[in-house]
Order: C-alpha cells, then structure tokens, then sequence
C-alpha cells in the first residue's frame, strides 16, 4: 500500500465528514424548534467536523490513484471509521454527557443499523439526539446498499449485483449510466421512508415517532424514540403490520425495487433470494403465531401480528421488539435464534448472512453429495438460471466459515469480560449479524446494553463493523500482505 493510495482514501473520508456535518445541522434545527439547548451542541460538533474535515480535505487534495481493490478496501474501512468517530461527536458533547465507549458503542450501533442501545430513558431524551440517532441509521442503510451492490461484487468476496452476473433475462447494466442508477436507489430509498412515515402517522404516531421510525425501519436500524422500543404501540396491530411490510422491504434487493420501480421490469421480482427471503419470514413467523396459539389463550390475528412483526424485525437484523418474545416459551425463542441468523437479501439493507448465500451453499451440498455417488460427474453450482462462479463459491464459503470463527471469538471475549454465557454468545451473535437485541435478562428485547463492561463495548462495536462490512472487507485490512507494496 502505497502512501499516495492512502492519502487519496484520507481526503475521501474527510468529504464525508463534511456532509456528516451537514447532516448535524438538521438535529441542531429540530431542538432549537423545539426549545431544547442541544442545538448548540449540535452546531458547534457541525462547526469542527466540518471544520477539521475540511482541512484534511485540502491538506490531502491531489491526483486519484488507480482504481485496485487493494484501494477499494482501503477507502471503505476508512469511510465507516469516519462515520463512527463523527457520529460519537454530538454524543460526547450532549447533556447525556456520555463518555467515549458509549458515545462510540452508540454511533456504530447506529451507522452498522444494529440498534443496540446504552441510552436508558428514551421517552424523555432530547428530540435532536433521537432524530441525530435515526439519521445515523438512515445513512447506514443507504451506505450498505451501496457497498452490497457496487463494492463488494467488484471485490469479488460477495454480493448479487446484475452489473456483474450475466443473465437471460435481466440485462446486465439496468442503466447506461451507474450514476443514474445510483441516484435513483437514492430516489427510491427517500419515497419509501416518506410512504413508511405517512403510513406510520395515518395510524397513529405522532408526526415525530413516526420520521423517526421510518427513517429506521426502512433502514432495518431499529433505534426507537422509546424505551419500550415498538412495545410502545403494542397494541396498535396496523401499526405493527405497516412496520412488518416496510422492514420486510428494506430486506429487499434495492436493485430490484429500482427496475421495478424505475423500469416496471416486474420480471427482476424473480430473483431466487426473494423467494428463500420470504419463504423462512412466512414459516419462521406462521410457525411462532401458530405454536402461541396453541399454548395461550391470545387469538390468532394478535398472535400472528406479532409473531410476523418480531421475526420479521429479527430476519431482516431490524432489532424492534413489540413484546419480549424470549418469555414466549422455548420453541419461540429457538425461532427466533436462528432467525437471528438468516438475514435479507444482497444489496438490501439488512444485515446477517443472508438469503443468496443459503443457496449457494445448499448448491455446493447437494453437488458433494452428488459427486458422493457418481465421482467422475461434473457439477456445476447454479443461481436461478445462472452459474455462479468459482470466486462467488470461494466467497460464500470464506464468509460462512468466518463468521462462525468470529462469532466463536467473540463469545470467548465477551465471557472474560465477566459476562455470563446467555449474554456472551447472543451478544457476540447480534453485533456481527447487526440484528440489536440478544436473549437473557441484560440484552434481551427488554434490556440494555448499558450494564456491560466498556471491553465488552468495545469487542461488541468492532464486531457490528465486522458484520456490516460483510467480515472479509475488515478482516483483509490486517493480514501483512494487504500493506506490502
């Protein structure tokens, strides 16, 4: 890596943090609105993070390097250091008078979209920080698109993206120009927050919870304005079915909301992710609607409203509760632990794993067995109607077996912390899956991630940016060879 590379991905980071002071102001605008004397918190945080961006930013100008992967990997991690670090500066400077480990625990929570919060007291906390987390958690789900449909595939180490993958039946390039397409996902991201928003306000939030929510519902963020997180409007079963569908979208493809939108290319809903994506969402939520049927005297439209709502909310790594599900009864809570595995589509702004690498390794298990009984047979691993290649394969694979080896890890380092076994291993899973709340008495849907030990915050908030930049994006960045010129 040479020093021209890096000072080239320093002067992108420092444009960020430019328009992440930007987006200060809109928090700064809200609590003056509203009388509360954060707003010149808010400025002045806006004042030196654009101030101090926009110094790196002229100190590191210059010619733009080659476009290598080596680059790619290099500006990514550095652009969502950016975002954490800027997005911890308003927490550290509020009246909360948060220290560094919860203001960064908080800001990567919120920019990863996973929703584990060590905020206690929601409902009273001041309208800027709750509109400032909802925005952190906006733009994340807007970066992950990015980097699921544009990054990663050119990287070669994940995603399913239709400028890659050739096909019969969806062009290649769905627009002549990637900057067109780019801003019409940016288009089609804001028409369906502000549809999530109306449609939360025409059932009965306020105007304020419901911008709030939308922005991270649509996001699969998770962060409330209360406490009790959608339990607030518990009752409210529209509500928690308006919520069900737009998380359920924001677990979607984004290129294929795009053509569909955009192109009317009704053709592109045949991705095979979608159908594996809704097909575990209808089971996992039928089966748990089904099973509180059978044990409690709740009727089956409440019981299935929040059945669908809570595992919709933990497939698509959302993080909202409308009840604690971990006192449902076992086979509930063995539902929604796996359930906390599976994630949306690529190129969606879910996180977990993810429903088109289920397929592409269900591919490679059904062809070794096949080649079990017939060894000299050639078998090819499909995706639909296209073959998938050797580095999508070799992908699929590295990161599964990744994942397991980090979450393994992190269990390990979150129990030296002190903390028990329950809290460890569904703590460690929640970060790299990005989903927000585990199962126990400290994180679990009713609980907080304000008792733990700061070494357990911060283990928890390099595992949320492992997990949102899909584990190899970071993990290349320290082996020795990534740095050899």
């Amino acid at each position: 890596m040479n020093s021209h590379a890096l000072r080239a991905a320093i002067h992108v980071s420092a444009i960020l943090g430019i328009y992440l002071a930007l987006a200060m102001l809109v928090p700064a605008f809200v609590d003056f609105y509203y009388g509360n004397n954060d707003w010149r918190v808010f400025a002045l945080s806006a004042f030196f993070t654009g101030g101090l961006s926009l110094a790196v930013a002229l100190a590191t100008q210059g010619r733009p390097p080659a476009a290598t992967s080596r680059f790619a990997f290099l500006i990514v991690n550095l652009l969502w250091a950016t975002m954490a670090v800027a997005g911890a500066i308003p927490f550290l400077a509020s009246s909360l008078a948060m220290d560094v480990t919860d203001a960064v625990f908080e800001s990567v929570s919120g920019i990863t979209t996973t929703g584990s919060t060590v905020i206690v007291g929601l409902d009273a906390l001041p309208p800027g920080l709750l509109i400032w987390r909802s925005i952190l958690q906006w733009a994340g789900g807007l970066g992950v698109i990015v980097l699921g449909l544009f990054i990663l595939p050119y990287l070669n180490i994940g995603g399913v993206s239709y400028f890659k993958i050739e096909s019969s039946d969806i062009e290649d390039r769905p627009f002549e120009r990637l900057s067109v397409f780019a801003t019409s996902i940016l288009g089609v991201y804001s028409a369906l927050t502000m549809a999530c928003a109306i449609a939360y306000a025409a059932a009965g939030m306020s105007g304020f919870d419901a911008i709030n929510h939308a922005l991270t519902t649509l996001s699969t963020g998770g962060y409330s304005t209360h406490d009790a997180s959608m339990g607030f409007y518990g009752d409210n079963l529209p509500l928690l079915w308006i919520s069900s569908l737009f998380m359920f979208i924001g677990g979607l493809p984004f290129s294929i909301l795009v053509l569909l939108a955009v192109r009317g290319r009704v053709d592109a809903a045949r991705d095979p992710q979608i159908r594996v994506f809704a097909g575990y969402v209808f089971a996992f939520g039928f089966a748990v609607a089904l099973y509180l049927r059978l044990t409690t005297d709740v009727p089956f439209s409440e019981a299935f409203a929040h059945s669908m709502f809570n595992i919709v909310s933990l497939i698509t790594t959302t993080g909202y509760a409308s009840q604690d599900y971990s006192l449902w009864g076992a086979f509930a809570v063995a539902c929604a632990f796996l359930a906390t595995f599976l994630g949306g589509c690529s190129g969606s702004t879910a996180g977990g794993i993810k429903a088109y690498r289920f397929i592409v390794l269900f591919e490679l298990m059904a062809n070794g067995l096949r080649r079990l009984v017939y060894p000299s047979s050639v078998q090819t691993v499909r995706y639909g109607d296209r073959v998938v290649d050797d580095d999508m394969q070799r992908a699929t694979v590295l990161f599964i077996a990744s994942f397991f080896v980090l979450w393994g890890i992190g269990t390990v380092l979150l129990a030296a912390t002190g903390l028990d076994f329950m809290t460890s291993m569904t703590g460690s899973l929640t970060a790299l899956t990005n989903v927000g709340p585990g199962l126990g008495d400290v994180i679990g849907p009713a609980g907080n991630f304000a008792p733990l030990p700061d070494l357990a915050k911060w283990v928890l908030a390099l595992a949320m940016l492992l997990g949102r930049l899909e584990i190899l994006t970071v993990l290349v960045i320290f082996a020795p060879v990534f740095w050899r010129r």
